[in-house]
């Protein structure tokens, strides 16, 4: 079997963990499946480095910082490439340009193209264990490029797809994915399967364990994914292809993201185009807009309220101060949380999202905006109740059983 590892920042976070993945990873080898590893920079090197660019510039150039942070993946796959010869392996450490990966020209947040898998191939062949250092590539120039947080997620589905492997593993500090936080609800079950569709939601709706954009790519390319944990043996939980018995699960997750933000708009300008003014402003700051609601206009005037990602809401102020002349007034809320409902099952079944509605309305837990698709209801509510609403829905859903 061809296998792609990959394994994340906790879990080569210091030499000895590396050490431990090298054993991991010779095992692998020696059970006699072809093994290429995505590594991440070591916990805390992607921070530091930043910190560094920090002490010369408030604004350094993106080129220069994908060039500097693409070299704590290099580090990392390096050493488990020299801990792996060591053990008698024979191994080989390639950055993101040896092992082909293409990728536009967008710095800090590029997205691959394409990937050409010869050099890896070639190595397969000589029965090397390959170790990738993700994160990065480089653009049609040459120059290097990175692929955001949570990138090496996103290069080891890639290879996963250009090397047609039999699956993708994720290694993590976590043995696979649970129907919610441990940390929030101890009754959360560990998932042995979830469909690509459930685990994207949970995923772009603030589950952690797997990037959305990698999960995506999955399922695009048909990657099985198997999420596991570094310091464990378990079997993790399968992300694939939907499976026709799931819809009898009503419910399968519920997710909790404390990274919100609401914008609102009063008096707005009631002119064909300000909506699409507004959003284009902020997409070009690549600031990633979640909810939207729009109430009736009356008089000319509208208004306009929306989700930001917390930590994207200094950059949107600055960009809606520049509507005053189509905006009466404005508020900024950043004392939200959006928790989520997840399951494929909601498809067939009715009633689900009154449930969610009636549970948290017992817990007088108000619900100030909702958004809704075929198999999520998410809905923004005060931080101070998430945790709470977290544990009254995966109760109500059943969850814990």
């Amino acid at each position: 079997m061809l296998i792609v590892h990959k394994y994340g920042g906790t879990s080569v976070g210091d030499l000895k963990r590396i050490k431990n993945v090298a054993l991991r990873v010779a095992k692998a080898k020696q059970d006699g499946n072809n093994i290429v590893v995505v590594v991440s920079a070591m916990s805390g090197e992607t921070n530091k480095l930043i910190d560094f660019a920090k002490y010369f510039s408030d604004n350094p150039s993106k080129r220069e910082m994908d060039m500097l942070l693409s070299s704590g993946e290099i580090v990392t796959a390096s050493l488990l490439s020299i801990a792996l010869q060591d053990m008698g392996i024979d191994a080989i450490a390639m950055s993101g340009q040896q092992a082909g990966i293409k990728t536009d020209n967008f710095h800090t947040y590029a997205r691959i193209e394409t990937i050409n898998p010869t050099n890896m191939l070639k190595e397969l062949d000589n029965n090397k264990v390959i170790i990738v250092a993700g994160f990065q590539g480089v653009n049609k120039d040459g120059a290097v490029t990175t692929l955001g947080r949570g990138g090496s997620d996103l290069s080891a589905v890639a290879i996963a797809g250009a090397l047609k492997a039999d699956a993708c593993e994720i290694y993590s500090d976590v043995d696979g994915i649970y129907t919610t936080d441990p940390r929030i609800e101890p009754k959360a079950k560990k998932m042995d399967f979830i469909s690509y569709e459930e685990m994207l939601e949970l995923a772009s709706l603030g589950a952690k364990v797997l990037q959305n954009r990698s999960v995506e790519l999955a399922k695009k390319l048909g990657v099985k994914i198997v999420a596991k944990s570094s310091f464990s043996n378990g079997d993790g939980t399968v992300i694939g292809e939907e499976i026709r018995d799931m819809e009898a699960v009503l419910v399968s997750g519920i997710a909790l993201d404390r990274n919100q933000a609401r914008v609102s708009l009063r008096d707005v300008s009631d002119r064909p185009g300000i909506a699409a003014e507004i959003f284009t402003k902020l997409a070009d700051e690549q600031i990633n807009v979640d909810m939207i609601i729009q109430n009736a206009s009356s008089d000319g005037l509208t208004s306009l309220g929306f989700t930001v990602p917390e930590s994207e809401l200094s950059k949107a102020k600055e960009i809606i101060e520049n509507f005053n002349h189509d905006i009466g007034g404005k508020s900024f809320d950043s004392n939200i949380c959006k928790v989520s409902i997840v399951g494929v099952g909601m498809k067939s079944h009715s009633g689900v999202a009154a449930t969610a509605f009636s549970a948290l309305a017992k817990e007088n837990i108000n619900i100030e905006m909702i958004s809704t698709s075929e198999i999520k209801v998410s809905m923004i509510i005060h931080e101070k109740y998430a945790e709470l609403a977290v544990r009254t829905l995966h109760s109500v859903y059943k969850l814990d059983r």
